[in-house]
């Protein structure tokens, strides 16, 4: 006669499957869904390293995005080629991949900055509907932990994972829309007074400056008119590309509207931001933009300044006397930069 019982999946780990899809379907905050997959991870298997890979898709490389046990550091700055090491195999091909011995297996050899001592290695890709994301790899794991069934649970956190990482990079993908110029590729206004704001609020919390550069291209309508829209946009975008360039990393650059631009640097006084703007001036006036049809422009542009909380608190008091600022400078010959 058959146990009735044999074959059920115990109450415990149901209750693990219900608690997983909850915690996975509850954000679309992609470090949020990483850490949970950890957690469930850790919970699952007793092993001395557990990691999660992500693919970047522009290198074609793995990097190690979240990771906890021993020799966790190590791996911070790694990055693994697909079709390299074991998280490289287990993406290029789609499959599981499970080293009880891993001494003699040439994929755990072929490891970068790996564990000092890799006994075995579970390891099983991240495929959703789109492809694959990523990878989960399990050093160490306690032998008795090897079993058909554990591999069917870690293959059920594996897919719920999967799918959570697809829903949570299509809403920030979606976000990314909402906020970018759809010509310059740049942050647009919404953004810019949203990004003003927590950045007026923080520093004035912490008595930090913070300025604004409010730039506009000169007769810029002549392009449009000699060249032709198509021309216009082309060289919009060019020029969103280079203020991008030649911003510092921790400044913000927007496209304000038609031809005219913002770039906000946090915690920069009214000298340290005329310095930066007067770099970023001359290196734009300098640069030859080569067209797809083979023609070369330049642009002119005129910059006003405004600083946080020498010129006002808010942030319409600050994009106000920035653009006046501009505007004087259109005023008296164009092409320069004025922060007072």
């Amino acid at each position: 006669m058959t146990n009735e019982t044999e074959g059920r999946i115990p109450l415990a780990d149901l209750h693990v499957f219900h608690q997983l899809a909850r915690s996975l379907t509850s954000s679309f905050d992609r470090d949020t869904i990483l850490r949970t997959i950890l957690d469930h991870m850790e919970r699952i298997v007793h092993a001395e390293l557990w990691a999660l890979l992500m693919l970047d898709e522009a290198t074609q490389e793995l990097y190690y995005a979240i990771a906890a046990g021993a020799e966790q550091s190590s791996l911070r700055d790694l990055r693994v080629k697909v079709g390299e090491g074991v998280a490289g195999w287990v993406v290029e091909h789609g499959e599981t991949l499970i080293v009880p011995e891993a001494e003699e297996d040439p994929r755990v050899r072929a490891m970068g900055g790996k564990p000092r001592s890799v006994r075995s290695v579970i390891a099983m890709p991240l495929r959703g509907r789109k492809g694959t994301h990523g990878a989960i790899e399990i050093f160490n794991p306690r032998p008795e932990q090897m079993t058909d069934y554990t591999i069917a649970f870690l293959h059920i956190l594996a897919d719920h994972a999967a799918i959570a990482i697809e829903n949570a990079n299509d809403v920030a993908r979606i976000q990314q829309l909402t906020i970018t110029d759809d010509t310059t590729g740049l942050y647009n206004v919404r953004h810019l007074y949203d990004v003003l704001g927590r950045e007026l609020a923080r520093c004035a919390s912490r008595r930090l400056p913070v300025s604004l550069a409010f730039l506009d291209l000169d007769r810029f309508k002549m392009v449009n008119d000699v060249h032709g829209h198509l021309i216009g946009s082309e060289l919009l975008a060019r020029t969103g590309q280079r203020l991008q360039e030649l911003n510092r990393k921790q400044d913000w650059c927007f496209r304000y509207g038609g031809d005219e631009f913002v770039i906000l640097m946090p915690e920069t006084g009214a000298t340290a931001a005329l310095k930066q703007a007067l770099n970023l001036h001359r290196a734009l006036m300098q640069t030859r933009f080569r067209m797809k049809n083979g023609l070369e422009l330049c642009v002119s542009a005129s910059v006003g300044l405004a600083t946080s909380p020498d010129d006002g608190l808010t942030l319409h008091t600050i994009i106000g006397i920035a653009d006046a600022r501009m505007y004087a400078v259109k005023g008296n010959g164009r092409g320069q930069v004025r922060g007072t």
